[in-house]
């Protein structure tokens, strides 16, 4: 039976991406095909073969299906600002339906698992009033938060998942990266937000100073997910 999930963030810059691979190699290594979208994705390198983003190429790199880049990452940007600025200056248009429809092409691969990744957190801008939420919401995919453990993490995780639930999605669950080791009182961050999300906590990354995906699927539990 395949499963696809919406990865959101508490905020850009939190690991999310490692998350999202370490996801998908979870899944690969308990034996499930795996696909991945990462629809809007800026700060995009030049290459031969086109603009290239390093997460996309990441999320590319954990999937059995076999994918075009374009079609992982539809929509890439140069700039390294947030997405709806950087297809402002591109002259272009991130419609929640043109987004949707090429996400389905890859739900429609049939992978056992796949992930969506969105850009930084769960309220980033696209064209107009939308937001990447949105995108979410018109896919109806459960969502696991990825929250970056470090001071402040348990406002903007409770805050995140209230949005979501708010929106109407099911939050299927969230992982802990701790992205600042030197944060005090870790255990006791970690039993508040345990006590205050209503998911289970799918994993406890720890803080690794050059992650892998293998490195971070190790603390994964794919069992764990509500949906």
């Amino acid at each position: 039976m395949s499963a696809a999930y919406f990865i959101t963030g508490t905020d850009t810059e939190i690991g999310k991406t490692t998350v999202a691979a370490g996801l998908l190699h979870a899944a690969r290594r308990a034996g499930k095909s795996t696909a991945a979208a990462k629809p809007v994705a800026s700060g995009c390198q030049l290459t031969a073969d086109g603009l290239r983003n390093e997460d996309a190429l990441a999320l590319l790199a954990e999937c059995s299906v076999p994918l075009l880049y374009e079609e992982v990452n539809p929509w890439a940007f140069a700039p390294a600002i947030a997405p709806h600025l950087a297809a402002r200056d591109a002259g272009v248009r991130l419609e929640v339906a043109g987004l949707s429809a090429a996400v389905r092409v890859i739900l429609d691969k049939g992978a056992d698992f796949t992930a969506v990744e969105g850009a930084g957190g769960w309220r980033v801008p696209l064209t107009g009033t939308a937001n990447l939420s949105d995108l979410a919401r018109a896919l109806q995919l459960p969502v696991i938060l990825v929250v970056g453990v470090r001071l402040g993490c348990i406002n903007h995780a409770v805050l995140t998942a209230e949005a979501i639930l708010g929106d109407g999605l099911p939050l299927a669950g969230w992982v802990a990266n701790i992205v600042d080791p030197q944060i005090a009182r870790l255990q006791d961050n970690l039993a508040t937000l345990s006590d205050r999300l209503p998911a289970p906590c799918i994993g406890q990354v720890p803080y690794l100073a050059t992650a892998s995906a293998e490195q971070v699927a190790a603390h994964l539990d794919l069992s764990r997910l509500m949906l």
